[in-house]
């Protein structure tokens, strides 16, 4: 019966823990050591790009890898993610109706991280990223 009983703690404990981890990788800026993610429970991935415009573009993949499309439209491959404590919590500014993230970004060819502004508007359903850059998303967090 104890064995059943530690056998059904573990797995219990296995599941909790993998399905809790949020994946944080550590990068440098100007030598201060900064944490991003891309898990901040809303669907940041997709395909963001100016209103009304279907370039130029930045894809963000659910992994922490994409592109971002110049204004000229040649596109770069970039590592992203958003800034998090170490433990992953995201950092975020909240306003009236959304919140406020920095999004950091390295192109492939690079060793330099860069940033910008990550924002969620809730009563619009939109994300905007660089300022200019727009994606709708589905609240699925609403019932």
């Amino acid at each position: 019966m104890k064995f059943l009983q530690l056998l059904a703690a573990t797995v219990f404990f296995i599941s909790f823990q993998s399905y809790s981890q949020v994946q944080v990788d550590q990068i440098t800026h100007n030598s201060k050591e900064r944490y991003i993610t891309t898990t901040i429970g809303y669907p940041v991935q997709g395909t963001y790009a100016p209103i009304g415009m279907k370039q130029p573009i930045t894809v963000l993949n659910p992994d922490g890898t994409g592109s971002i499309q110049a204004d000229d439209l040649s596109k770069q491959k970039i590592n992203w993610g958003i800034e998090c404590t170490e433990e992953g919590t995201p950092i975020f500014k909240e306003g009236f109706n959304s919140k406020s993230y920095t999004f950091w970004y390295r192109p492939n060819d690079s060793n330099e991280w860069f940033y910008s502004q990550f924002s969620i508007h809730f009563a619009k359903k939109k994300m905007f990223l660089m300022g200019e850059r727009v994606k709708e998303y589905e609240d699925y967090n609403v019932q």
